[in-house]
């Protein structure tokens, strides 16, 4: 038995009241085409990996001209389906793909780690053609898939679907026998330089106010994009807190890094415009940020949550 992306898997039932099932073949483990197949099947949208046995055939798709493996959908004349139905993850034929959520955020989490579809999927143990399915497309991915993809990102399940974006971290239980561990300052600088986002701690006329905000790191300041009338803009002229962390609900451990040191405009139109061409992103917020406060750092501390046997 030989396949490849896009061909149909069917199943035939032995049993006369049971009906067979069908799927699309989105991924592929081997080169040459033999089994196991990841499929899409038809009656539940859910992503499995098969192993055919002896009831199971496969129904080849012949892919039209400029259409790429795994995108296309049997006739309507062989699925008893329209014209114009959707193909995989409701992406109508001749309109881009269209990813969903977890596709997203699995995109997102590998580019942010450096790593290559190849890569990512060697580690997941699962074909670079289904990760770039479930990237690209409203997939569907299999509990087990969403557990390797977590193992191979570095991250939780939850984050991948997107569970927890209106509750605070830090819910779950403790670690039984935690440690926590002073880091470096070069442990804190490799952490500093990983860009996202941190809190700027500032007094304000109305009193303190800690505040999230997209930052950079450039010749071991900490520089961020604002308003000049904004709460973040009150930390120039004086000595602030800023403070970046991470958390692994999933671990119940994470690290933070404290940096206290005065703030200041950045105005030498050089330093500026490095700031603008080296920019990871623009402000969350939007709207109109385009003065840059620097933060040079006079003490930088950190700590780290781990089991005690790490």
């Amino acid at each position: 038995m030989r396949a490849q992306l896009g061909d149909q898997l069917v199943v035939e039932s032995p049993a006369t009241s049971v009906p067979r099932r069908d799927g699309e073949i989105v991924g592929l483990h081997h080169a040459d085409g033999t089994p196991p197949y990841d499929v899409r099947w038809s009656d539940t949208d859910e992503v499995t990996l098969v192993f055919p046995g002896p009831d199971a055939h496969i129904r080849h798709i012949e892919h039209g001209p400029g259409r790429a493996p795994g995108t296309s959908r049997p006739s309507a004349e062989g699925t008893g389906g329209r014209q114009g139905d959707a193909g995989p993850g409701g992406t109508r034929p001749g309109r881009p793909p269209n990813p969903g959520d977890i596709g997203r955020r699995v995109a997102a989490e590998r580019t942010r780690l450096g790593l290559t579809r190849a890569e990512t999927a060697r580690r997941a143990g699962m074909a670079p053609e289904y990760l770039a399915y479930i990237e690209e497309r409203t997939a569907g991915p299999t509990v087990a898939s969403l557990i390797n993809l977590a193992a191979a990102l570095g991250t939780s399940v939850t984050a991948l679907r997107g569970g927890g974006l209106d509750v605070p971290p830090g819910q779950g239980r403790a670690l039984l026998h935690p440690q926590v561990r002073d880091l470096g300052p070069d442990e804190c600088r490799a952490r500093l330089s990983t860009h996202g986002v941190g809190r700027v701690a500032v007094s304000t006329a109305d009193g303190p106010a800690v505040v999230p905000v997209n930052y950079e790191v450039m010749d071991d300041a900490i520089a961020f994009r604002t308003a000049p009338d904004s709460v973040p803009a009150a930390a120039v002229g004086s000595e602030v807190a800023f403070e970046v962390d991470h958390v692994d609900e999933a671990m119940s451990q994470g690290w933070s890094v404290l940096v206290v040191g005065p703030a200041r405009v950045v105005t030498e139109p050089d330093a500026v415009r490095k700031l603008v061409d080296r920019a990871h992103t623009t402000p969350w917020p939007g709207g109109e940020r385009e003065m840059w406060v620097s933060i040079r750092p006079t003490r930088v501390t950190g700590r780290r949550i781990t089991p005690a046997e790490q």
